[in-house]
C-alpha cells in the first residue's frame, strides 16, 4: 500500500503555490497531490494519508485571502489522529512583528482540534522581531519557514531538508502505532 500525501495551500501571488511544487518535486508527484484551497474544498483531506499546508502571513499578521474563507470548514473536519505538517511564507524584514503568524494560527487552529504536528522548523539564521508561529520553548517554528523577498536563495535547500525530515517524522510515528 502506498502513501498518499495531500498538499493544501492558498496562494495570492504564486510564491506559495511554487513551495508546493517544490515540495512535490522534493517528496515525488507519485506521492503528493497538490490541493489549491481556493479550487478544493478542506473535506477532500480524507483521501490522505498525510496532510501538509501552505499559508502565508498578509500586512500586519492576516491570513492569506483564500484560507480565510475556508477557515469556516476546519470545525466541521474530524481531525483527531490526523498527521499534519505546515510551511509557511512572510517577509521577517518588511513585517518582521508579524512573521509567519498566519502558520501559528493555522497550527494552533489545528492542533486544538486535534491534528497531530510535526515538521518543526529551527528558527536560527532567521531575523525577525515576534511571530505567533513559535513553539512555545521559542526555539523552533511550528513548520517550515520560508522568506522569499529576503532568503529565497535558502529556501530550495531548507524544502528539500524539511521534506526529508517530515518523511521520516511520519514514518516513525507508522513505526510507533503498528509496534503498539
Amino acid at each position: 500500500m502506498s502513501m498518499k500525501i495531500g498538499l493544501f495551500y492558498g496562494s495570492t501571488t504564486c510564491y506559495t503555490e511554487m513551495a508546493a511544487e517544490k515540495i512535490e518535486h522534493a517528496i515525488g508527484g507519485d506521492l503528493v497531490t497538490l490541493n489549491n484551497i481556493k479550487d478544493t474544498p478542506l473535506s477532500d483531506i480524507t483521501h490522505y494519508d498525510l496532510l501538509l499546508f501552505g499559508i502565508s502571513t498578509w500586512d500586519f499578521g492576516e491570513l492569506q485571502e483564500d484560507w480565510e474563507k475556508a477557515w469556516p470548514q476546519l470545525d466541521a473536519i474530524d481531525w483527531q489522529d490526523r498527521v499534519i505538517a505546515l510551511y509557511g511564507l512572510g517577509d521577517q524584514q518588511g513585517y518582521g512583528e508579524w512573521y509567519l503568524d498566519a502558520m501559528g494560527m493555522l497550527h494552533d487552529k489545528l492542533v486544538s482540534l486535534g491534528a497531530h504536528p510535526i515538521g518543526y522548523w529551527p528558527n536560527q539564521h532567521y531575523e525577525f522581531e515576534a511571530s505567533k508561529a513559535l513553539t512555545d520553548d521559542g526555539q523552533h517554528f511550528v513548520g517550515l519557514a520560508l522568506d522569499e523577498d529576503s532568503q529565497y536563495e535558502l529556501s530550495d535547500a531548507r524544502i528539500e531538508e524539511w521534506c526529508e525530515r517530515i518523511l521520516i517524522e511520519y514514518s516513525d510515528i507508522l513505526t510507533e502505532s503498528y509496534s503498539a
